[in-house]
Formats: C-alpha cells, structure tokens, sequence
C-alpha cells in the first residue's frame, strides 16, 4: 500500500495560533521501528484500519511524516508539585497534527518519546518500553471504565535503548486526545504577562472545546466554569473506580477534562484514602484521597491566568475564583456521591445516603478490603457474593450491621433484586488493570521481548464489567510477594 493523501485528513488548528505558541519540529528518527500495539477499534474510528503493519511503524515512529502532517511541540508551563515552572512544553513529544473522527470529533495524534524538542531540557526527548506499554494499557482500560481520557493508539519500539537508571529499549506512543491544551498553556502566557496570547488561547479552547460559548457575553467566565464542572466530574469518576493519578501537576491538567499524561498513575488494591504509588511523591500530596484537593488547587491557578479577561480588578477576580472552586467541591461532591451510591445499587441518592457511603469506606479501610472486588461482590444480590464480600475483610466488626442497613436501604426503592444487580454490575467493574499485572506484562516486553501479556491484559480489560472465567486470575488482587509498591514517571 503506498501513502496516499487520504490515509489522514489533517486539519492544524493548533498550528495556526502565533508561532510562540510551539516550536515546529520533526521526529528524530529511530533505527529499527517496529509496531508491537495497535488499537485495531481506535484506528476503525480514526478511518486508519487498513493500515499496514510496516507503514504504521514507520508513521507512528515517527521516521515519516504523512501529507498534511505539521509536526509541532506544544509550549506550556506548570506547577510542579506546586513549585511553578516557567517553561516546561512537550520535551519528548510531537504533534503530528488533528484528525476528525468518524462521529466528526476533533482529535490530536500525537508522538510521545519521538525526540528532543527546544523544551527538552537536556533531555533526550525519548521514551522507554515500559512508559510506553503502561500508558497503552492504562488509557485504554479508563476508556473502557467510561472515564474521560486521552487514548493509545500504537507503541512502537525503536531498536534503540534509553538511558534512564539502566539501559531500556525505547519506544514511541502515539496518543489521541481532543487536545493537548492544559492548565499549564494558559500558565505559560500568564507569567509572560502575553494577554493577547491569552485570549487568543481561550478563544481556540472555546472554539474547539465549547463552540456554543463563542457568541456569549462572559465567555471567559463561562469557560472557566465549564472546566471547573469537567473537572469535578471527572475527578469523581477517578475516585470512584479506585484510579489515582500520581502527579497531578497543573501541565497535567488538561482543559478538556480527559485524563492526561499516564506516569506514575497506578489503581487501589486495598482501600485507604492516603495510599500512594508514585515513586516522586514523597509527601503524599497527590495521594488517592486528596486528587480532588489538588484538581481545585489547579483550578484556582487557571481561574488567575484567566481574571484579566473576565474581571476588571482583583478583588473582583478573587472573588469569583472562591465562588468557582467552591462550586468544584460542591460538583464533586455530587457527582461522587450519587456515583458511588449508583455502585451500592441505589436508583436515587439522598443525603442521608452519604452515612452509609462514608461507613462503608470505613469499614474497608480498616478491614483492608480491596476496592474494586468490593463494590463487585456486592452486586451479586445473593449469599455466596455476600460472603466473597465479607472474606475480603480482615476485620469484620461492624459488617452485618451495615449489610443490614444497606438491605434496608435497597427495599426502600422497591426495585427487583434483579434489576439491582444489574444496575450494580454495569458499573461496578471485575476487572481493573492491576497494578501486579501492568507490571508482569512490562517485565515480559522489557525483558523477554514478549508482548503477548499486554496483549492478553488489554483484550481482558476492553469487557470490564463482563465476567471472563477463563481470565478469572486477573481480577485477583495481588499477593502478598506480588504487591507493587511504588511505580515511576519514566521520563
């Protein structure tokens, strides 16, 4: 098959803004690319599904450009473990440029570890195998959860080894998202004091993001609200199927609340608000229990780069940012609550529901019940999955009272016990990628050169919700020599 002008159809947005806004630049190319993941649905989606193998390799390694194609790294800046950078940008990645979807959604496709870029640092711009393969997983298993997030649409090994703590292969992943656009973007022009840089960057957001607001009055202040309610909702989502991101730095934040930048992002086994993975998070500031913490923390520095265009003084534009972050925690709140009520099978959640929520969590923290199989074993209605429910817990005062009480609780919706369990296994998923097998699947492609646990993970977790006996193991949590620990950014 030769490339032709109709394999993509770019359409670069991005790369029409003012050129301070990225830095136009090519791939460097690899040795030996070779395609090892291919999102096969994705593509389909993406009108790529005839594809070769080879020429996908040599596209998504970026060793050649498609027509219509201008490559670009991103400027942007951050608050890195809330100490502020003033220049960070895509320092491993490229922009190859935007696609329209099947359904007509504009989409970026992106190189990740394609080579160094003005914003490198001194880096080598490149990515290692197991980032690559632990993003790929990662993004597709929340895309199949029914959260919010960029997707993986190939990885490629480069032929070519990484030098991190040791010598890795490389690799390159290529990403799809709506955009790239992050807190951090609207960061990087604020501490130039660039206003018409600003505005210009929330016009595109609004254009692309929230084209209904382009016509109103107080459209600044309108897309500042519609990414505080993207946010709360999708932090709930997170907390809700036990996801923790691990480093929630403003340049990770991305405005059209998906889930963006798949580092040290790891999922709950047992249940504690505190746990953290993230080797880089030594003080637990973006721990499981405080995400929605740092995503208003974020959100307030957003809601400051965007006060010259909404407000006319700063006691004005404080105001506003504590009504609007306000406004997050009560969003969250809701949109937590009623999630995780909807896990315990409840149609319709009031406020005194959240006492059975917060006892329930409770009792899982202290008994050291894993999360996930939790809220599994309880949408089995019957006996048995009441039993496997209350095996998970290794302290178990205080259960029967409240199964008690959360029967009682079910008998007042008056649905059939049926129907609830129905209801309660559509979104209370058996299989999550565990961090124990994210991580044999990495050893395997990293050490041994076999992707064939990758694979078979990413297949297992396109059917979450679906009970797969022959697969049964990896719902399983770890054991105790199997647990994960820690896991790292891998830049």
């Amino acid at each position: 098959m030769t490339l032709s002008d109709d394999l993509f159809h770019f359409d670069n947005t991005y790369a029409r803004l003012p050129e301070r806004f990225y830095q136009r630049v090519h791939p460097t190319p690899v040795k030996s690319p070779e395609l090892v993941l291919f999102n096969s649905e994705l593509a389909l989606e993406l009108g790529l599904s005839h594809l070769a193998a080879n020429r996908g390799a040599k596209i998504f390694s970026g060793n050649e450009i498609p027509p219509g194609a201008e490559p670009i790294a991103l400027a942007y800046a951050g608050h890195q473990f809330g100490n502020f950078v003033p220049q960070l940008g895509d320092g491993r990645a490229v922009l190859l440029g935007e696609v329209k979807s099947r359904n007509q959604v504009r989409l970026d496709i992106q190189l990740k570890g394609s080579g160094p870029t003005k914003f490198s640092r001194r880096g080598d711009g490149r990515a290692a195998l197991g980032p690559a393969i632990r993003e790929f997983i990662l993004s597709e298993a929340m895309a199949a959860l029914g959260v919010p997030t960029t997707r993986s649409l190939a990885v490629v090994t480069t032929g070519e080894v990484v030098y991190r703590e040791q010598a890795l292969p490389g690799a390159v992943v290529t990403r799809v998202s709506r955009s790239h656009v992050r807190v951090g973007t609207f960061e990087y022009f604020a501490a130039l004091q660039d206003r018409e840089g600003l505005r210009i960057l929330a016009d595109y957001v609004i254009d692309r993001h929230f084209p209904e607001l382009s016509e109103t009055d107080g459209r600044y202040l309108a897309l500042y609200q519609r990414v505080v309610s993207a946010q709360a909702k999708l932090i709930a989502q997170w907390a809700q199927v036990g996801f923790i991101h691990g480093v929630m730095n403003t340049d990770n934040m991305a405005v059209s609340g998906e889930t963006i930048d798949y580092g040290p992002c790891a999922f709950l086994d047992e249940y504690a608000a505190d746990t953290v993975f993230s080797s880089i998070d030594q003080y637990g500031r973006y721990a499981f229990g405080n995400q929605s913490k740092i995503a208003q923390w974020n959100l307030q520095s957003l809601g400051a780069c965007l006060s010259p265009l909404y407000s006319s003084s700063a006691q004005e534009a404080g105001d506003i940012i504590n009504r609007e972050i306000e406004s997050f925690h009560e969003q969250f709140e809701r949109h937590w609550s009623e999630g995780i009520a909807q896990k315990l099978g409840i149609s319709k959640y009031v406020l005194d529901d959240r006492r059975l929520i917060d006892d329930l969590l409770e009792l899982m923290q202290r008994g050291r019940a894993d999360y996930t199989l939790s809220f599994r074993y309880l949408s089995g209605c019957d006996q048995q999955s009441r039993a496997a429910f209350v095996e998970l817990f290794s302290e178990r005062e205080g259960l029967e009272p409240w199964l008690a009480a959360w029967r009682k609780r079910l008998e007042e919706d008056e649905r059939p016990l049926q129907e609830v369990a129905r209801s309660m296994r559509a979104v209370n998923p058996l299989f999550i990628p565990r961090n124990h097998r994210v991580e044999q699947a990495i050893n395997a492609a990293v050490v041994d050169g076999d992707f064939s646990q990758a694979r078979r993970l990413n297949e297992v977790l396109k059917k979450p919700f679906v009970d797969q006996p022959e697969n049964h193991e990896l719902a399983i949590p770890p054991k105790p020599e199997e647990r994960v620990t820690q896991t790292f950014c891998g830049t």
